[in-house]
């Protein structure tokens, strides 16, 4: 029996796009719907399901007409996105038809095309995110990525009109239920392990992670063009795939997505069974999980789940192994599904021609430590937002065009954002750096690939980053405590972005003090507070001076409408500032704050 390749292709492109979609998607609940926490979670959590929801009424319609005004309204989105039209509404509208045309999928797809359909267009649609350095073609601009997305959407029209309208029997309902869980257990493994915190990223390590990755997703989709294994083993493979995403999250944990590569065997083991009723019905159930899972994720940074965030995955890969191999444990007959002869072959050349591309792309080469041979200094402060802007438009090389036009010698940026799947899976980090040219030091604070970072080429001595007590807020916050050398001499940076001022404050300046035992020292960032603040007074008598009040007191946030300043660049004695910026950029809900610092004396020796 041979899989039907053309409903296994219709099915990968239609989950290609949607996924595309659902990547703007996600990330405009919060900067557009949301507005940065303006909006009551509940009120976003509702706005959110009603798309997820509203696919449901296909239940009422044939499947061909879903399948053919799911196709359309997906494409529609798509382009209507790469122009920039509505981006929350056209990517909210996206979302369901999406749904729609998979719900037409699950009732026209053969058997023997869908865990192979499923699992490759999750395959797919991340390495083209790795090949295109995590900046989808979604957020360019220009003839190139218009041109891709034209024929990624043709694609998919074709491949709709060219498949015949049945062959086989239809795929078990379990297997289109694992839709939702798996595209939320891949798109957070594919992102979310913990980045080197010094970058970039030296070419061996860089080549192990990024290969890893990209076999990991090659190999989930030849494990899912089946056969399934016996039962036992997949017993055996399902446990597997639990452990390492408990592993995957577990602090400082560097594992590249290897839990996908479980995925496919799932799928595979899902699709064993006897053919049941309401695959459509099952798909989009799967698709609540998959929001629910998201909302319940990263909803934990702003509200006390009681438990760990990091138990959504694990749930999740553990109601994907109990769907997958359960049935087959306890009533599945066997079914005889024959694997196809080169699937390793095959697997192995496709391993071995994007691997060398992933690394290419994503590798970038050490800049050179520069001794700085003036006593000014440039320094940015920017509370980035995750690298979306007002529009809600992803902005991070905007961002590191603009900071690299005003050469700075140090850059310090808060709510950085490594790979969050909310946020559509982007390291902005290594992008801005990138833009920038400069070294950067990462420094998680929520989890693994949330919080804030510095960029400098000047020689760094030491960094630490020092964790701050949460105080009754559920989001974690940190310091991070450089010592940089400019003129020979040593300046310590501290970079923060408190969440609980009133008490994280104190911690701060007892770290500012301890620096500034025999240097001077400038602190930074997003501190949440205003200039008359009690919890400022609480830093200027740890001998900080706040220059920018005698500067214009230019106001911070928000950044659409500025009245108050709560992003600050504090300094101690030993440092002047020259001169003090708060350009009107539209690249946050913050503005950033440029100075220029003198060193003027200071005791070296203390």
């Amino acid at each position: 029996m041979t899989i039907p390749r053309g409903h296994a292709v219709m099915l990968a492109l239609g989950i290609v796009v949607l996924f595309d979609v659902l990547r703007v998607f996600l990330p405009s609940l919060i900067t557009l719907f949301g507005r940065a926490g303006e909006t009551p979670a509940e009120l976003m959590g509702l706005y959110a399901a009603a798309w997820f929801i509203l696919p449901f009424l296909a239940l009422l319609s044939k499947p061909r007409h879903a399948l053919v005004a799911g196709a359309a309204g997906l494409v529609a989105a798509r382009l209507l996105l790469q122009a920039g039209v509505s981006q929350l509404h056209v990517s909210s509208a996206g979302v369901t038809a999406g749904l729609v045309l998979l719900y037409g999928c699950a009732c026209a797809v053969p058997r023997r095309a869908v865990p192979v359909g499923i699992m490759g267009g999750i395959a797919l649609s991340s390495l083209v995110h790795l090949l295109l350095d995590g900046v989808d073609l979604v957020w360019r601009a220009g003839p190139l990525p218009w041109a891709a997305t034209l024929a990624l959407c043709l694609a998919l029209f074709l491949a709709l009109l060219s498949t015949p309208r049945t062959q086989g029997a239809p795929a078990p309902a379990r297997v289109w239920f694992l839709f939702g869980p798996a595209l939320l257990l891949a798109g957070m493994a594919a992102t979310s392990w913990a980045k080197p915190e010094q970058g970039p990223e030296p070419l061996g390590t860089l080549a192990l992670t990024s290969g890893l990755l990209t076999l990991t997703l090659v190999a989930a989709t030849a494990a899912a063009l089946g056969p399934a294994t016996s039962p036992l083993i997949e017993l055996g493979l399902g446990i597997a795939l639990v452990a390492i995403t408990v592993v995957t999250y577990l602090p400082g944990a560097g594992v590249p997505g290897l839990s996908i590569g479980f995925l496919g065997s799932m799928l595979a083991a899902a699709g064993t069974g006897p053919a049941g009723r309401r695959q459509g019905l099952a798909l989009l159930c799967g698709g609540l999980v998959f929001l629910v899972g998201t909302f319940a994720y990263y909803a934990a940074y702003d509200l006390d789940l009681g438990v760990p965030n990091s138990v959504v995955p694990v749930a999740v890969s553990v109601l994907v192994a109990a769907v997958a191999v359960v049935p087959r444990l306890v009533r599945d007959p066997p079914v005889e599904l024959p694997a196809r002869r080169r699937t390793l072959p095959a697997a192995l050349a496709a391993a071995l021609v994007l691997v060398p591309l992933v690394v290419a792309v994503s590798w970038q080469p050490a800049p050179a430590v520069a001794a700085r041979r003036s006593d000014d200094l440039t320094l940015i402060a920017y509370n980035i937002r995750m690298g979306f802007g007002l529009d809600g438009r992803l902005s991070l090389d905007r961002i590191a065009s603009w900071a690299a036009a005003r050469r700075p010698d140090i850059v310090l940026l808060s709510e950085v954002d490594r790979g969050w799947l909310l946020n559509g899976g982007h390291d902005d980090l290594d992008r801005i750096a990138r833009g920038l040219g400069m070294r950067h030091y990462f420094a998680p604070a929520a989890d693994n690939v949330w919080g804030d970072a510095l960029l400098t080429n000047l020689p760094v001595k030491s960094v630490r980053s020092y964790g701050l007590g949460r105080h009754g807020y559920p989001t974690e916050a940190q310091a991070q405590a450089a010592v940089v050398e400019v003129n020979g001499r040593e300046v310590g940076v501290v970079n923060t972005h408190l969440q609980a001022p009133a008490g994280q404050a104190p911690e701060v300046a007892a770290i500012v003090r301890d620096l500034a035992a025999s240097r001077p020292v400038i602190l930074a960032g997003d501190l949440n507070i205003t200039p008359d603040d009690p919890e400022m007074r609480v830093l200027l008598a740890a001998g900080l001076s706040d220059p920018l009040k005698t500067l214009g007191d230019p106001p911070t946030s928000p950044a659409g409408r500025p009245v108050g300043r709560i992003d600050h660049v504090l300094i101690s004695a030993g440092l002047t500032a020259v001169s003090a910026q708060v350009p009107r950029l539209p690249y946050s809900d913050h503005l950033p704050v440029l100075t220029t610092l003198r060193l003027t004396s200071v005791d070296q020796e203390g």
